[in-house]
Parts: C-alpha cells; sequence; structure tokens
C-alpha cells in the first residue's frame, strides 16, 4: 500500500505501518494533553494503542497463516488508523476455507483475552470491568476488555468486518457465491445504516464506521460478482492485440501523439531486446508532463513495479493482480514475448459484449418458442 513504511517482517510477511497511523498517535497526545492529563499519562495512552495494534497485527497473523495452511500465500499486513489489513494473494476457493481464514481472526483476540485474564487472577485476583474506561485503570485489564470488544466488533455480519465473510462462507454452502455475498452485503449496509442513526444521536464517530462499513460492503459485493463473471475464462481472450510498444529513451511527446490518436490510453515500454520493463499509463504521462513537460523521457514516466501476466492464465487471477498490485494496466506475454494489454476498462468492455450475447441468445430462444 503506498505511503506505508516497513517496520518488520514476522512468519515471511511483511508488516507496513501506513502513513495516517501516525497521525492517531498525534491525536492520542493531543486529546491527554489538552485534557491536562500530563505527558506521563499521554504517553501512557500512546503504550496501550501501541499494544491495541500489536494485538491488531496478532490478528491479522491469524487470518494469513489460516490462509497458508489452505495455500493462500499472504502478499503483506498494513497497518491502519481503523485497524489493520492482511492482503492475501487470491481468495479462498471453497467457503469452509473462507470460513476459518475469517474466524481465526478474532480467536486470536480471544486467546489474547484468556492469556490477559491468567495473568491478571494470578497477579491481581480481580478484573474490574471499571478499569476499561479509567484513564489511570490498570493497563492488562484494559487491554483484556479491548481485545473481547475487537473479537465482539469483527464478529458483526458486516463486511468489511470478518463477520460478514463468515456470514458468506456460511451462506454460500447452501446457494450461489454471487447471491451468498449480496445477502452478506445487504446485511453489511443494513447495519452500516444502524451505526450512522446511533451515531447522530450518540458518537459522532460511529458516523465514521457506518461509512466504512456501508462502501465495504458495496465493494465486496461488486469483487465477488467481478470474479464470478471472468472465472474460467483466459486473458487472451479479453487482451488487447493492437497497441503501441513504447521505448524508455523515447520523448513522451510521442506516447502524447498517440494518446491524442484516441486510440490508446496506456503503453507498454520494451527494451531493445523487445522485454517488459513498465508501463506508462495516462496519469503517470500527466505527472511527468505536468513536471517535467515534453522534455521527459518515457523512462522518467513508466512504472516499473507492473507484473505481467500470461495470456494462458485465468482473467480471475489476472484481475485480482491488478487489485492486489493498483496497477490499471497488465502487460501480456506468451513465453516472454509481448502479446498484449489486459486493463480495467477492456475488461468492462469483454464483460459488457458477453452479456450482450447471452441476452441474444435467451432473446433467440423465446423467438423460436413463439415462431413454432
Amino acid at each position: 500500500m503506498r505511503g506505508s513504511l516497513r517496520i518488520g517482517r514476522i512468519a515471511g510477511i511483511d508488516i507496513y505501518i501506513h502513513w495516517s497511523f501516525w497521525l492517531l498517535i498525534l491525536w492520542i497526545l493531543f486529546i491527554y494533553l489538552l485534557a491536562g492529563q500530563g505527558i506521563v499519562l499521554a504517553l501512557r495512552g500512546v503504550l496501550l494503542i501501541l499494544a491495541v495494534f500489536g494485538c491488531v497485527v496478532l490478528h491479522e497473523l491469524g487470518h494469513a497463516l489460516t490462509a497458508r495452511r489452505f495455500g493462500i500465500p499472504t502478499r503483506d499486513i498494513t497497518l491502519l488508523p481503523i485497524g489493520g489489513l492482511a492482503r492475501l494473494q487470491r481468495m479462498p476457493d471453497k467457503p469452509n476455507q473462507e470460513f476459518w481464514i475469517a474466524i481465526a481472526g478474532p480467536a486470536v483476540n480471544v486467546v489474547i483475552a484468556l492469556i490477559l485474564y491468567v495473568v491478571l487472577q494470578l497477579g491481581y485476583g480481580t478484573l474490574p470491568v471499571e478499569d476499561m474506561f479509567r484513564i489511570q485503570g490498570n493497563l492488562l485489564a484494559q487491554l483484556l476488555w479491548i481485545n473481547l470488544f475487537l473479537a465482539a466488533f469483527n464478529l458483526l455480519p458486516a463486511f468489511p468486518m470478518d463477520g460478514g465473510r463468515i456470514l458468506r462462507a456460511l451462506l454460500a454452502q447452501r446457494m450461489d457465491y454471487v447471491r451468498a455475498t449480496q445477502i452478506a452485503a445487504s446485511v453489511g449496509q443494513g447495519m452500516a445504516i444502524l451505526f450512522a442513526l446511533f451515531g447522530l444521536f450518540l458518537n459522532p464517530f460511529l458516523l465514521l464506521i457506518a461509512l466504512f462499513v456501508f462502501v465495504g460492503a458495496q465493494e465486496e459485493a461488486h469483487a465477488a460478482i467481478m470474479r464470478t463473471l471472468v472465472r474460467g475464462v483466459p486473458v487472451s481472450h479479453a487482451m488487447i492485440t493492437r497497441f503501441v510498444a513504447l521505448r524508455p529513451d523515447e520523448p513522451i511527446s510521442r506516447a502524447v501523439e498517440e494518446l491524442l490518436s484516441g486510440y490508446e490510453q496506456e503503453f507498454p515500454v520494451v527494451d531493445d531486446e523487445g522485454h517488459v520493463i513498465g508501463v506508462l499509463t495516462r496519469k503517470s504521462l500527466m505527472k511527468a508532463l505536468a513536471e517535467q513537460g515534453l522534455t521527459a523521457r518515457v523512462a522518467d514516466a513508466m512504472i516499473a513495479s507492473c507484473p505481467a501476466v500470461e495470456a494462458s492464465a485465468m482473467l480471475e487471477e489476472a484481475f485480482e493482480l491488478m487489485q492486489n498490485s493498483g496497477c490499471p494496466v497488465l502487460p501480456v506475454t506468451q513465453k516472454g514475448e509481448l502479446v498484449g494489454l489486459l486493463t480495467l476498462e477492456n475488461i468492462g468492455e469483454f464483460l459488457m459484449i458477453n452479456a450482450a450475447l447471452k441476452q441474444g441468445t435467451r432473446r433467440g430462444a423465446v423467438d423460436s418458442v413463439f415462431a413454432g
């Protein structure tokens, strides 16, 4: 994820902190100092937040390591102010796999809470609930209750939280995957509306959670439909086969000419031997023009991190690769030779053409029935 700093590697998985996470730390310090609590209590508040996010990392590792048992690698884990994000390389193939991967995260929080409970019983003999709400309460007790809250909150049946995926996995065992996703997304959006109503009267922070849940449910439903529609289709069926390849030492004005011709918006960049070394997108082209003008070279504007995909690969895999890499275009190769381009726009057009053909086929079948 852009704007993230790598802080370590656990079980072969890179751990990142997004830049916005530091805003949360500064906000905690500001709130404590504004309330006149002093620097010692402010630093204690920051320590609690760091401990909570340590538990969040373990929560995400629960997802990642369970996914690994099903042969699904995890790209990385990123800490955000709203929690953590484990990016799996692909979605689970079976509902029971998604169930166990989703439930593993909250299970880790429950285990942490049980361990803290034992420690507190051995050390203090009491576990006052009110410590959860006291600024100078027992730090371990606060961490215990927070972990129980995280487990319960994540089990709410609303995307993109774990409970939404658990609900979909259970529904998908009895019905079509897309239908299961749509139902789970609808339940999640219903809960988002409830969050928003409570937020209006109780806590404005619930409005942010409501927006997060509503948009997340919508995106999950859309992504599930897309994955289903492209399943079993080779990349070669949807790729662009007529394209202009650029050289890294060419002036950027060449790309401008091709763009203005209205034919192509993204370009593969190849070396002298014809090997793909990057792509030039319309966005990166505009950025280079704004910063350097027409004197820039293609090499100055191209994106070298967009991976190539084989023409024989499945469109579903390529679509997930585009989502995970953040690349709007992928070069398509066959035995190392560039043979096409795959863009989100072209995938959309391919799906629209297929939908129109299926509609035409159904209409033809109806016409033949009436004609008979």
